[in-house]
């Protein structure tokens, strides 16, 4: 670990083959948190390469506990994190939105590392029992129209760096390998992304694997559609630049998007939204991210329609009927 660290250090790239045995030493312990402290800070102080995202991301996938649902031809919306904003949990309740219209939805989630409550916060408030048991996933998905993953459980890696991560409190390379690291490798990902460097990266990537994608991210350091700036969205169909006017959304304030300072206020924005008691920027944010969810699947829709599907599910109670479902079928 120390020539590792003596060549990260030194600004030296580590090849794909180095990054996987790295994070394969990581988890079978006997590296002190300092060093993987050290190793975590190394990437912050330059960008993390593409090999080296790969490497990692192997490791973690070789490692990961098995959970075939490609039967379902899943979504998973998902966002980095690490954007600094301690918005409420928008993707997580866009997802809902967008099982509530009738897709089938893989969430792949963990608790808050940088900000105050991250998706696991939010679903183990509703009484959720979190589980590796592959029928109880296929039973959700297929009932409910939504599984979701709690990450410790399925990849060990993120479980024995938790406690390094959260006591760091910073955005880091672990942010960047979570989208790519769900074990049901979905056939259709909505990802937000706090930069456009990490959107060029994820760009990459997708394409190479053929992957059906949205990438999105605000202007203003968003890493999903905040309608608090302009924001871009990356797709199979190319990129556009657009505005929350060019969706018929008002422009809003950030701190409307607060997401409270306890776990327990940002779950209450979440039922809140479900409920549609929710302020409407609240409820506007996650319609403008669900119905670009809808459209990473349904590519030939345009993004009105897609407005109208996720409207007609939030507000006809379809969503919160998902996540009704979902409770009983998970607790």
């Amino acid at each position: 670990m120390k020539e590792i660290l003596y060549k990260l250090f030194d600004y030296q790239y580590l090849t794909r083959d180095e990054a996987k045995d790295v994070l394969f030493s990581i988890v079978k312990g006997g590296i002190p948190d300092v060093q993987v402290a050290s190793l975590i800070t190394s990437f912050l102080m330059r960008s993390i390469s593409v090999d080296e995202i790969l490497g990692f991301r192997d490791a973690l996938l070789d490692m990961k506990v098995q959970a075939d649902l490609s039967e379902f031809k899943p979504l998973d919306i998902v966002g980095t994190g690490g954007d600094g904003k301690n918005t409420f949990n928008i993707s997580t309740t866009a997802c809902f939105v967008v099982a509530g219209a009738g897709y089938k939805v893989t969430k792949h989630g963990n608790y808050g590392a940088t900000s105050i409550s991250g998706a696991s916060n939010v679903i183990e408030q509703q009484g959720v029992k979190f589980t590796t048991d592959i029928d109880t996933h296929r039973r959700s998905i297929d009932k409910s129209n939504i599984a979701y993953l709690h990450a410790p459980l399925f990849s060990p890696a993120l479980k024995a760096v938790a406690s390094v991560r959260k006591n760091l409190g910073v955005r880091n390379f672990f942010n960047v390998l979570g989208p790519l690291v769900n074990p049901v490798q979905p056939e259709y990902q909505m990802l937000g992304v706090y930069d456009l460097a990490m959107s060029r990266l994820y760009n990459y990537i997708y394409q190479e694997e053929n992957k059906k994608f949205s990438i999105v991210h605000s202007l203003d350091g968003y890493d999903e559609i905040s309608l608090t700036s302009q924001f871009k969205i990356v797709s199979n169909k190319g990129e556009q630049l657009l505005t929350p006017e060019d969706l018929g959304f008002k422009r809003v304030h950030q701190n409307e998007l607060y997401g409270g300072d306890t776990p327990e206020e940002a779950t209450q924005i979440f039922k809140d939204v479900l409920h549609t008691e929710a302020t409407e920027t609240q409820m506007n944010v996650v319609l403008a991210n669900a119905a670009y969810g809808i459209q990473t699947i349904e590519q030939d829709k345009p993004i009105e329609e897609c407005l109208e599907i996720a409207r007609e599910s939030l507000y006809g109670k379809h969503a919160l009927h998902a996540l009704e479902n979902f409770i009983v079928l998970n607790s």
